[in-house]
Parts: structure tokens; C-alpha cells; sequence
């Protein structure tokens, strides 16, 4: 599979900086996503605090829903709901339906696991998220992560539905769903990492093992069945392990990325050495396995923008790691990247492009502001960063990367991919499409 050709179908001014975005990955909801916000901001209302310092800052967070149509020229994605709520730092669709409903869990600044059920029906086009569960892990603490145990397809029924979640005191916590989703119980934690534990993960093939990093640059295996044993400990990475994900379609097969800028592929039998070391020249935050094809994997990798790699030489004759698309965002910092499961078939690919279009513009006018980011200072430096996001700024800076390099010969067939990232200090939500040749 060539590179191809991405396009931005449209830009979206999430209004806080957005760092999580997940589309909904059961039949008759693939058209939905969410996107979560995360800003750290100052009341102007509380008054100084003992000995003149200033009143507590406030980690503020949005969720929107979005509806996804194509048809709908120039703004495909159009919100369907909002929620105002503490910051949030991660979220998951349940894979499977939960007593008839989709769940979506959040991980948020509050320390808490919250579960949605999403309520409505295509046919009306209308939906809305309700919280149902809530459960604090930590107190004190933000919880930064959370991993369902249905990620493969081919669940075993009689499997328990659990979530796995981590949290910025460096801990782990098995919670268990009850099978109206309507519960949430905390079965176990414990201590895993000496800082941030930034992930947890499941191994989708094998649910009573999970996998965790954090910001001591260690990647650890555990069996949840001895209580939280740890059975591996990796030093590959040099610097905070941020995110970790199973591969979904092929057993054996995990993908982590850290602070390093660097992406390793394990085999889960022998993780002495990973089966491809892949630089990426930015701080990997999310890594996404492909809903259909197993060597496809999307990285959100910070100043470093988006990439889709191809990992199949790597899995089947540990070669390298090819990156099939690589595009960067100034002034952005891309915290949030999902696939979305609407697949298009191979198509004849026309004779003439049309021009690259942005979709909808960002917004008319962001004025500079100080953004700070909050996700803890010791990983995350808050600076001032003034953003033009006119139409001529988005017009310049996002397509003309996408249209240098990916016009390809007539007659070519390729495949159409959507997906979405989003990003810190523009606070956007992107849209793009992406013909795979």
C-alpha cells in the first residue's frame, strides 16, 4: 500500500485545547465521535490566596458528540451534543453493546471513570451521551488513562467486562462494568510507576493481562489474576512511555510510543527486544490500530502531527516500520488521532484532482492567549502561542504538505480511509480523508 493522498474535509474550533477524539466503533453509531477538551484555567473571581498567592486553578473539559456525513458539503461533522465537565484526559467506546446501548468511559481531571450511554437512533438522527456510572479512583490525583477488555472482536460472552485505568499517582485500577453498564466497581489497584502512569492497556487477546507506562520511561506487564504481578519490565523506551495499544486482529502484536519520538512494535512471547524500533521525530500520545487491516497503525505524535505507518513488514519479517503518510501542523501539538470504522471500496482514481479544500474554516479570529495545557508541568510546558487561524492561515499551512507530495498516476485505484486528530494550543478538531492507493 502506497502513501496516497490526504485531504482536510473540515477544521472545527473546539474552543478549549482538545486532546481525544474516538469514533464509535459499533454497527449503526459508525457515523458518531466524540472529543474531549482539557484546559487549565485561572478564576478571575476567586480572591488571593494566604500571603497574596492566587486562588486554585481550575481543570476545565467539554464533550462534544459529532455526526458524520459526507454528503454534507463543506461541514461534514456536524455537533449533535455538548457537556460541560472537569477536564478530560482520555476516553473509549465500549466495543460491544451494554444492555442494548453503546457505553463511551471517561478518564477526567477529577480522578474519576465515568460511563455514558449514548440514547437515540439513526433513523431520527438524534442522540445524546447520559452519564449513568461514576467512580472515583483517586482523589488526589488526575486518572490520565482507561482501556476496555472487549477491544478484539470474537469476545468470549462469559468474559467479565472490565476497564483497566491508570492514574497521575503512578497507579493502576481494575474496575469491573455490571451487565446493564449501569455499575461501576473497583476491584483492585495498585502501585505500578514511580510518577505519571500516562497508560494502561489491555492485551485484547488475553484480558487478564494488561500493560502500563509511565513517566519513570518504563513499560511494564501485569497479570491481574495475583494481584497486580508484575511479570515484565521493559527500559527499552528512554523517556515516559505515553501510550500502548494490542493489536485488535493479530495476536501477538502491541505498539507503544513515548516522549522519545520513538515506536516500538513487540511480539507479546518474547519482549526482550521489540520487532521494530520506528523514530517519528515527535512525542508519540496516541497510537490506534486499524478497525479492518492489522498492519495499519495511526499516530498522534505532538509537534511531530499525525503519521500512518505500515507495520506489516515488521510483523512478518521484522524489517522496518514504513511510514505511509506523515503531516504536520504548525502551532499544534496533536494529542488525539482515531480511525474511523467507514470504509470505502477500492475505487478507479479519476483523472484530474480537484483543488484541495480545508473544509470549513477554524474560525474568523483567535486572539493570542496564553494556553496551558495542565496535563502536569513536569511533561507538559505551558506557553504563549499566538495562532492565526484566518482562512488564508489554514488554506497555506494544512493543505499545502497534503498536495505537494500525493497526487498519483491516473488510473490508479485506491482506498478511502477516514479519520480525525486533534490538537492542543489551536484547540481543533481535524477531519481528513485518505485515499490509499
Amino acid at each position: 500500500m502506497a502513501g496516497g493522498r490526504v485531504r482536510a474535509l473540515q477544521a472545527v474550533d473546539t474552543e478549549l485545547t482538545a486532546d481525544a477524539v474516538e469514533w464509535c466503533p459499533l454497527d449503526g453509531c459508525q457515523r458518531l465521535l466524540v472529543c474531549g477538551t482539557y484546559q487549565l484555567c485561572q478564576p478571575e473571581a476567586l480572591p488571593a490566596g494566604p500571603g497574596g498567592q492566587d486562588g486554585p486553578q481550575v481543570r476545565a473539559g467539554c464533550l462534544y458528540l459529532y455526526s458524520f456525513n459526507e454528503d454534507s458539503s463543506g461541514t461534514p461533522l456536524v455537533e449533535v451534543q455538548r457537556r460541560g465537565t472537569s477536564a478530560i484526559l482520555d476516553m473509549k467506546w465500549c466495543h460491544i453493546p451494554v444492555g442494548g446501548h453503546a457505553l463511551l468511559g471517561v478518564a477526567n481531571a477529577s480522578g474519576s471513570i465515568e460511563l455514558l450511554r449514548l440514547v437515540g437512533s439513526e433513523q431520527k438522527s438524534s442522540y445524546t451521551l447520559q452519564p449513568i456510572s461514576s467512580l472515583t479512583v483517586e482523589e488526589q490525583g488526575l486518572s490520565l488513562s482507561l482501556d476496555w477488555s472487549t477491544g478484539k472482536s470474537g469476545r468470549v460472552s462469559d468474559q467479565p467486562l472490565n476497564i483497566i485505568s491508570s492514574d497521575s499517582k503512578g497507579q493502576l485500577h481494575l474496575l469491573t462494568v455490571n451487565e446493564a453498564g449501569s455499575g461501576l466497581q473497583c476491584v483492585a489497584s495498585w502501585q505500578a510507576h514511580h510518577f505519571e502512569a500516562w497508560v494502561a492497556a489491555f492485551n485484547y487477546w488475553q484480558t487478564d493481562i494488561v500493560y502500563s507506562g509511565g513517566d519513570d520511561g518504563l513499560l511494564r506487564v501485569w497479570d491481574t489474576r495475583t494481584s497486580g504481578t508484575s511479570l515484565f519490565i521493559s527500559k527499552r523506551h528512554s523517556m515516559g512511555v505515553c501510550s500502548i495499544q494490542s493489536n485488535p486482529h493479530k495476536e501477538h502484536i502491541l505498539a507503544t510510543g513515548s516522549y522519545d519520538e520513538h515506536i516500538l512494535l513487540w511480539d507479546t512471547r518474547n519482549m526482550t527486544q521489540p520487532l521494530a524500533d520506528r523514530p517519528v521525530q515527535g512525542g508519540v500520545w496516541r497510537l490506534k490500530w486499524h478497525p479492518v487491516h492489522h498492519y495499519l497503525l495511526l499516530a498522534a505524535c505532538m509537534h511531530g502531527g499525525f503519521k500512518i505507518l505500515n507495520c506489516q513488514r515488521a510483523m512478518e519479517e521484522k524489517q522496518e516500520v514504513t511510514v505511509l503518510v506523515s503531516h504536520t501542523l504548525p502551532n499544534s501539538l496533536v494529542y488525539g488521532a482515531d480511525w474511523s470504522s467507514l470504509l470505502q471500496p477500492m475505487q478507479p482514481r479519476p483523472c484530474t484532482f480537484p483543488p484541495c479544500d480545508t473544509g470549513a474554516r477554524v474560525a474568523d479570529q483567535v486572539c493570542s492567549r496564553k494556553v496551558a495545557s495542565g496535563l502536569l508541568a513536569s511533561s507538559f510546558e505551558q506557553r504563549v502561542d499566538t495562532v492565526d487561524s484566518s482562512s488564508s492561515w489554514c488554506q497555506h499551512h494544512t493543505t499545502a504538505k497534503i498536495c505537494d507530495s500525493d497526487l498519483q498516476s491516473e488510473g490508479e485505484d485506491f482506498d478511502i480511509h477516514f479519520l480525525a486528530t486533534c490538537s492542543f494550543y489551536d484547540h481543533v478538531l481535524h477531519l481528513w480523508k485518505w485515499e490509499a492507493s
